[in-house]
């Protein structure tokens, strides 16, 4: 049971602090922009995409349901796509360097999208 706890801290002590980089700051926005919107209220604003270095934070500010994330490499195969329940935050290591799409639908459909580089 020790294990598991020590384990568990270590984990949440090793994602916070990849949250800020070395001035204390948090990692570069991402702009999240409208693709698709089928009549409804605009809801990019409640996503909020960081990048730090190879580190990816996603978090969505209010409940906007259940969404489908998909991170694309721009020139290449989609890397992951899953599901998840809002509001939540989540964090992703990107082992390779080079240009990414991140991609949210919305169960209405509405679509919005961030593109950004990682580079060493």
């Amino acid at each position: 049971m020790l294990c598991l706890l020590f384990s568990g801290a270590l984990c949440f002590a090793s994602s916070e602090a990849r949250t800020e980089n070395e001035n204390g700051e948090a990692g570069a926005p991402i702009e999240v922009i409208e693709r698709a919107s089928h009549g409804g209220s605009e809801r990019g604003s409640t996503i909020q995409a960081s990048i730090d270095g190879h580190y990816l934070t996603v978090t969505f500010t209010q409940d906007i349901g259940t969404l489908t994330m998909e991170l694309d490499k721009a020139s290449g195969p989609v890397i992951f796509s899953f599901q998840a329940v809002t509001p939540d935050s989540f964090g992703f290591y990107l082992n390779q360097t080079g240009d990414y799409i991140i991609t949210f639908t919305l169960a209405n459909g509405d679509e919005y999208y961030g593109e950004f580089t990682i580079t060493d």
